[in-house]
């Protein structure tokens, strides 16, 4: 790395010449300040690559200078140096827009993984956001983007909120591919979808023989996600007593394998998503309010698709091109009346819904056009209320979708009825049958059963 030039900012001259001397063997022409003033003149007269700067000065904070490098050079990556366990100072440093943060005493194999981070982050420029894989030109979309581009120039924790089926893993994803982190690992987990007493196994790997059942080393995902990103899906599904072990985890950015005798330093950004509310879950004493400080961060709300009806048609249009290509068929027309459908839907399942819906009409529909009863939504579009995250159960009269004398019997009606309680449910669970049985009050046998009566596959 030649040709960089980084301003550091620290009071005391040994950890200056410590910071100097690292920066240097980088290949970093490093400038040195000794307060907040001085680092002020600097700035004014010199351009910089990157800033590194202690939280306590003489005249004055690092949060400050944090701030004003936001406002008047934010192409510039800035991170702070904070005393050991101050997380909060470091997590207001991070909201403030600083890149990353390292803890006293200064971990060199951290600070540098830091810094080469950074500068992979100013080569890549002021670029304009680059293609998320999020379809739509709506405006919400459009801020979205935006705001995921802004996230991309820091190391900080991002909580994604957002109903089912809104795409929370495309934003993580996004956010990945378009960071530092871009050419490292992305490991997504769904944290529901782990059995409790393989949790901490998962999470921090085990070595061979320390319990039961351990018969080789095994890498956890903290480990796997090493220089890239963990991205924890459904992280309100965490018990508590896995919700401290992984508070400690980001804090000191290390873990230990179970049977280990040390900890290992992991370089991880920590992504996290939830269909829940989490602030009613601290609120409920089922998340802790320490952990949920630590991964919100920044957070990042995901539109549900009822506030973005107009990109509904190019979001078909995508669907149904992609299962043509994949099927080897044409894509189908969508006519007119059944895009009239769709935009009329609530879509309590969001765009995931509008896919499944669509996946069966072009399985269904004849002479390449798709006509709203290809849709199976017609007949129950006026019983769902639009409440977006409600189910079709909450309606407070279940039969008033009902027709007498209509082509549909109510036989017919009920099951189709179930059929989309089932269906949503189990998108919710993210088609775990064990949990979506259990949220429903069902035996695992009950809920099999229902499935093969429906159809459902």
């Amino acid at each position: 790395m030649t040709d960089y030039r980084a301003l550091i900012i620290d009071d005391e001259a040994d950890i200056r010449e410590l910071l100097n001397i690292t920066l240097a063997q980088l290949g970093l022409e490093v400038v040195e300040a000794d307060c907040l003033q001085s680092a002020y003149d600097l700035l004014e007269r010199q351009q910089f690559d990157f800033c590194l700067t202690d939280m306590r000065l003489p005249d004055g904070d690092g949060l400050t200078l944090v701030s004003r490098v936001q406002s008047e050079f934010p192409g510039m990556p800035i991170a702070v140096i904070t005393a050991h366990g101050n997380t909060d100072l470091a997590v207001e440093a991070l909201r403030r827009g600083a890149f990353d943060f390292v803890s006293k005493p200064v971990q060199l194999t951290r600070l540098r993984e830091m810094v080469q981070n950074a500068l992979q982050l100013r080569q890549a420029g002021e670029t304009e956001p680059s293609e998320t894989g999020l379809t739509g030109d709506s405006s919400v979309m459009q801020a979205l983007r935006r705001q995921i581009y802004r996230v991309t120039r820091s190391q900080a924790p991002v909580f994604i909120s957002g109903e089912s089926g809104t795409g929370k893993e495309l934003v993580a994803r996004a956010i990945h591919y378009q960071g530092p982190r871009g050419q490292g690992p992305f490991i997504a987990v769904n944290c529901g979808a782990i059995p409790g007493d393989l949790m901490e196994s998962e999470f921090f790997g085990h070595r061979k023989g320390s319990f039961t059942g351990a018969i080789h080393d095994k890498q956890g995902l903290f480990q796997a996600a090493d220089g890239g990103t963990l991205f924890l899906d459904e992280v309100a599904d965490l018990p508590l007593s896995m919700q401290v072990k992984l508070l400690r985890a980001i804090q000191e950015k290390s873990v230990r394998a179970i049977g280990s005798h040390g900890e290992k330093s992991v370089d991880v950004r920590i992504l996290s998503a939830t269909h829940k509310n989490l602030s009613s879950e601290v609120s409920n004493g089922r998340f802790r309010e320490d952990l949920f400080y630590r991964i919100n961060v920044i957070e990042i709300k995901v539109p549900p698709l009822r506030e973005r009806r107009e990109d509904i048609s190019r979001l078909a249009e995508v669907f149904l091109n992609r299962f043509a290509e994949e099927s080897g068929l044409s894509t189908p027309v969508l006519s007119k009346p059944a895009l009239e459908v769709l935009m009329d839907y609530p879509f309590p399942g969001n765009v995931r819904e509008l896919e499944n819906t669509l996946e069966r009409a072009f399985t269904l529909c004849d002479n390449g056009f798709i006509e709203p009863d290809d849709l199976g939504i017609l007949s129950v579009n006026k019983s769902i209320p639009n409440t977006g995250a409600q189910a079709p159960e909450s309606h407070s009269d279940p039969v008033a979708g009902f027709a007498p004398g209509t082509e549909q019997s109510l036989d017919d009606y009920l099951a189709d009825i179930e059929r989309r309680i089932l269906v949503r449910t189990l998108e919710e669970n993210r088609w775990n049958k064990t949990a979506s049985a259990e949220k429903l009050g069902l035996t695992f046998r009950q809920f099999r059963y229902k499935l093969q009566k429906l159809n459902i596959d």
